[in-house]
């Protein structure tokens, strides 16, 4: 069960939940999409174009072309100290190839989702076929949600616990905008919700059905609008993947000159726990997203030596301060030291 806090707008939370349904396309998985908001026929209609190899070589090969370049016209405003130091890696690689690059300038074709099998959610028509329900504290979008998720396990043979059934398919699971008032669910809207069970009782059979299926599923909720945090912690809880996108869009960090060329930055909340009662600890802490022309790359954030001659001292105190709203990655390593160590 992987859970995306939904930034401001929603935009880039957005991409990454397309992200995830345009790997199962390519990968042949079956899909089930549900949204209250919008229609997961129009979702679907605008999942990014998957890039070939060769594609995926040339569009890596331009994009490290002007990461070299920018380099360059940087390399003249770092003092001659840091030019001999050794330069970082900013994405984190890995050694084997995971997973597929995606054109998000492009949309994917009609043909590539003829072999799929796909299912929808649109949840004001799944309301207007059947009178509403409230069962077990679950107020109705809730009930009529997990019936149908439920269905299409039992129905379509990826139920794990069946010896009977032979499923070497996956199921990918999308709902987008979870715990939003289009659900009816008020916990974005007071800060004692009347229904304060309804969303977590309603995860707690989901990952149950997860558990015992060849299934995963992603979930995007709009959590800078949840007043009570008791709720959020549960939610955490209950999950498996927890991570938050903040958008510099509407910001200070927008204009601010250290984070020029990123577009916000990634919160990893909570990594499974396989076999252990901890969770494990990541050596990349601090993460952040830019959107290129055709790419939507995680990077590590790297905060720049030095600025530009033209900032102005009292904009460098400014910036140094905003420096220490990160998260203790960037200074770990500086503790009892008089300056930052990148």
């Amino acid at each position: 069960l992987i859970f995306t806090e939904e930034d401001i707008y929603g935009l880039y939370s957005n991409l990454l939940f397309k992200y995830f349904l345009a790997e199962g396309v390519v990968c042949g998985h079956h899909l089930f999409v549900a949204s209250a908001k919008e229609h997961p026929d129009n979702i679907l209609k605008e999942l990014p174009a998957p890039l070939l190899d060769d594609a995926c070589r040339n569009e890596l090969r331009e994009e490290a072309t002007a990461a070299k370049s920018e380099d360059l016209q940087d390399s003249m405003k770092i003092a001659w100290r840091y030019q001999n130091l050794p330069k970082m890696e900013a994405s984190p690689r890995t050694s084997t190839k995971f997973g597929h690059y995606y054109d998000v300038s492009k949309t994917m074709s009609p043909e590539q989702f003829q072999p799929i099998k796909w299912h929808s959610f649109y949840l004001p028509e799944e309301l207007s076929l059947q009178s509403k329900v409230k069962t077990c504290n679950m107020n109705s979008a809730y009930t009529r949600l997990l019936q149908s998720i439920q269905k299409i396990i039992y129905q379509e043979g990826f139920d794990g616990s069946d010896p009977q059934k032979k499923q070497n398919n996956i199921l990918r699971i999308g709902i987008q905008s979870l715990g939003s008032i289009l659900w009816g669910d008020d916990i974005c809207s007071s800060d004692t919700p009347e229904d304060i069970h309804s969303l977590t009782k309603f995860l707690y059979v989901l990952r149950g059905l997860l558990r015992k299926s060849l299934s995963a599923c992603i979930i995007t909720m709009p959590s800078h609008l949840i007043q009570n945090k008791a709720i959020m912690e549960r939610v955490t809880n209950l999950s498996d993947i927890v991570v938050g996108l903040e958008s510099f869009i509407g910001s200070e960090r927008e204009t601010n000159p250290l984070y020029k060329d990123y577009h916000g930055l990634v919160h990893v909340r909570q990594i499974p726990r396989l076999n252990s009662l901890i969770c494990d600890v990541s050596d990349t802490k601090d993460l952040a997203f830019r959107l290129k022309r055709k790419l939507f790359t995680i990077e590590q954030l790297h905060l720049p030596p030095d600025l530009s001659d033209t900032v102005s001292c009292t904009s460098k105190q400014d910036l140094a301060e905003s420096a220490k709203l990160l998260s203790s990655g960037c200074g770990a390593m500086a503790i009892g030291k008089k300056h930052l160590d990148f």
